[in-house]
């Protein structure tokens, strides 16, 4: 049989598209895995819970019926009251994410969902990455754009995340600016909560260290000091895109780098190690892990664990048959 030259271009057109899907997916699975390893960093991966208040402690506080109630956020007149949860289930059962209870609703659960009904719902994003002395959540009168949940895959243009613009407006620090990479239909009501209520309640959140562990502690406080080490970076043209532990796995911890420096991520290659942990005071190990791994390239310790195939190639490191996180 021959084709004429529009069943050719029908058949290209196809071939294109078959790859484009081929692509989302692999993407997905890896974006998935790698959230379920770093659920100390990232977010809850598994279904996401709801609570009524951050005191109730580390209980699973899902219920079905909580979730997709499609008449959106409730607002007041009154300033409104945060409290911020922090979900820690069972090990396996997913990861460790932070869920703003608004006004005593779980305000995750209360967006609407997608128009076409696709996807899980939000998830909470990690409190490592919520908290601290340089937390996102902080409010200054300079406004700052923060993630606080993710959905799906875990790959934003895909399945979608949920930003907000966070600012200090006098007595009140307000939550506005909403957007979703994946959706176009997002339409949250700005909320309005007393600076008071509100600082004190992401210093009281950000003081909860119960949900974490050793090996989570450790890939803290490596990273951290990693960041620190500017010149080490500048030298071998690498930047540090994170470290995590995975509470499935206590006894190693990953340490994920990009190469070359201020490029964007399909335009680098990732590099990956795993390093071991103990039951020694994490502090000790995150001291003497960044003396190992500042000695020399890091590169030399790594393998490719994702990035461009091409640049690669270029480069002369060998492609994974086998994505290490698939073995």
């Amino acid at each position: 049989m021959r084709l004429d030259g529009a069943g050719l271009l029908v058949g290209a057109a196809l071939a294109v598209l078959l790859a484009l899907a081929f692509a989302t997916v692999f993407l997905g699975v890896i974006a998935t895995l790698r959230i379920s390893r770093f659920d100390d960093h990232t977010a809850a991966h598994a279904a996401a819970r709801t609570g009524p208040t951050a005191a109730a402690g580390h209980r699973n506080p899902a219920d079905s019926s909580a979730r997709r109630r499609n008449d959106g956020p409730v607002t007041t007149g009154q300033p409104d009251h945060l409290t911020l949860h922090i979900d820690c289930p069972p090990p396996g059962e997913g990861g460790i994410g932070v869920r703003p209870v608004v006004n005593g609703r779980d305000f995750l659960a209360d967006v609407p969902e997608r128009f076409d009904g696709i996807g899980p719902g939000y998830a909470g994003v990690g409190p490592r990455y919520l908290f601290g002395d340089d937390g996102p959540l902080h409010a200054t009168m300079t406004p700052h754009e923060v993630r606080i949940a993710w959905s799906g895959c875990g790959y934003e243009k895909c399945c979608g995340a949920l930003y907000l613009t966070v600012r200090r407006d006098g007595e009140h620090v307000v939550w506005a600016g909403w957007r979703d990479p994946a959706r176009q239909d997002l339409d949250l009501p700005e909320l309005r909560f007393a600076v008071g209520q509100y600082e004190a309640e992401v210093l009281r959140a950000g003081a909860d260290r119960s949900w974490e562990w050793t090996g989570g502690v450790a890939a803290r406080l490596l990273e951290a000091a990693l960041r620190r080490q500017e010149d080490w970076l500048v030298r071998w043209d690498c930047e540090v895109e994170g470290v995590g532990s995975s509470r499935t796995e206590p006894d190693r911890i990953d340490v994920v780098l990009r190469h070359p420096r201020g490029r964007a991520e399909d335009d680098q290659l990732q590099f990956g190690m795993i390093l071991p942990i103990t039951a020694e005071e994490p502090s000790e190990q995150a001291e003497r892990l960044e003396a190992q791994l500042i000695a020399g390239d890091p590169r030399a310790a790594a393998e490719v664990w994702g990035g461009s195939p091409e640049l690669a190639e270029r480069l002369g490191y060998p492609w994974p048959d086998v994505h290490p996180l698939l073995k």
